[in-house]
């Protein structure tokens, strides 16, 4: 799985070791962390774009991501692909959380799903909710859910 700054730089090693490095980086510096995950997709053609960030937020200090890229030919229904991305989100997640917890940085996992009913999206509301509180991680959906709705929206237009 490729990684990249938002600058565009590839990340050469495992996103792991990358996270760690960057939180030791942050804490050396005095700044206070959270992490927030989301993703978000757009159907071209037959074609869905993924995009997956690891938004990390310094405490009134501004913030970085990191970004994975990734496209799929599979035909899904609005809520096959919102569970999807809610999925690469939790993936993510999983893979971080214990890292995340040593270094006592606060975790969400953000949704691009919204919580208006008139919305498509919203189908899948209930089953994201349920899938990621059931992972043990805090939830959020639009209009709070930035990671996925504006970081993870800016890579797949």
């Amino acid at each position: 799985m490729t990684w990249k700054k938002f600058s565009g730089e590839v990340i050469r090693r495992p996103i792991s070791e990358e996270v760690s490095q960057a939180i030791a980086r942050e804490y050396a510096l005095g700044n206070k962390l959270k992490v927030c995950i989301g993703t978000d997709s757009q159907v071209k053609g037959g074609i869905i774009d993924f995009a997956t960030v690891i938004v990390f937020l310094r405490v009134k200090k501004g913030g970085f991501m990191y970004i994975h890229q990734e496209k799929s030919a599979i035909k899904m229904s609005i809520r096959e692909r919102m569970l999807s991305e809610v999925q690469k989100s939790i993936e993510i997640a999983y893979a971080l959380c214990d890292l995340l917890d040593k270094y006592d940085v606060a975790l969400e996992v953000h949704a691009d799903i919204n919580t208006n009913p008139n919305f498509k999206s919203n189908q899948a509301l209930h089953e994201a909710m349920g899938y990621i509180l059931s992972m043990g991680f805090v939830f959020k959906a639009k209009p709070e859910a930035f990671a996925s709705s504006a970081c993870a929206n800016k890579m797949v237009q």
